[in-house]
């Protein structure tokens, strides 16, 4: 089944203006996604998904694949379906476009299973939660699986609630899915949920109608950081300098 990945960038970001070409480290922060999601060893084609003309441009400039859609997509999710509607396509991984530290292991390991034929509607991503500030962040979306490894719930709020400390782990939702094209552009179809709109989590909108979402552990390294403000992008480039240093 050939399989691709698409990089939603929308320029407009309320708190950040103009971040897929915000620069880390001497490339905009889209590149960076990119050239990350091209090691995936799954992928077939990478394609930045963006509402302007300067993006277009940027990634046109290093090389990259871009197509421009609609302005008026509401989500990544949308903007995604349009793309992968113009193509002769089995899986599509969502990538998202504010994560620069996005490692091509990961995407394959959502992607396994759905190549090898498991039963699921959406596959995702989980890590464990070892920061103390992160158990009540809500901007850390958690989540909570069943026995076998599928979504129970997302939420900011911690969950779940830890009533005894013994023992307990809580996980954080890693924002990367891969599901099949039938899937996809379904799923872009069905209006929004209440509890989608209370969380502001659209996989919510999934489990509210009964869609299965398997979630993985990674057994990756993760960097749990996405870039949506200038403080983000500071931090974003002391994590950059410093990975760099260490592969020097």
């Amino acid at each position: 089944m050939k399989a691709i990945g698409v990089i939603p960038a929308r320029y407009h970001s309320t708190r950040l203006p103009g971040k897929p070409l915000a620069d880390i480290g001497g490339k905009a922060m889209v590149q960076h996604v990119y050239e990350n999601s091209l090691q995936s060893s799954l992928l077939d084609e990478v394609i930045v998904a963006t509402d302007d003309e300067r993006v277009m441009d940027a990634v046109r400039r290093f090389g990259g694949k871009v197509e421009l859609t609609s302005k008026d997509h509401t989500t990544g999710t949308d903007r995604v379906a349009e793309v992968v509607q113009r193509h002769d396509v089995q899986v599509v991984v969502n990538i998202q476009g504010d994560e620069p530290f996005i490692r091509a292991s990961m995407i394959d390991e959502i992607l396994s299973p759905l190549l090898e034929g498991e039963e699921m509607d959406i596959c995702t991503l989980k890590h464990e939660i070892t920061e103390p500030e992160d158990f009540d962040n809500p901007n850390v979306v958690k989540v909570v699986t069943d026995s076998n490894d599928f979504a129970l719930y997302f939420s900011r709020s911690l969950i779940p609630y830890p009533r005894y400390r013994v023992g307990y782990h809580a996980y954080e939702h890693i924002g990367i899915y891969a599901y099949s094209k039938q899937f996809l552009l379904l799923f872009s179809r069905i209006p929004q949920t209440s509890l989608e709109k209370t969380e502001s989590l659209e996989q919510l909108r999934a489990l509210e109608n009964g869609y299965r979402i398997k979630v993985v552990l990674t057994e990756q390294e993760y960097i749990a950081f996405s870039v949506d403000t200038l403080e983000d992008l500071e931090r974003a480039r002391i994590i950059e300098k410093s990975l760099r240093q260490r592969e020097e």
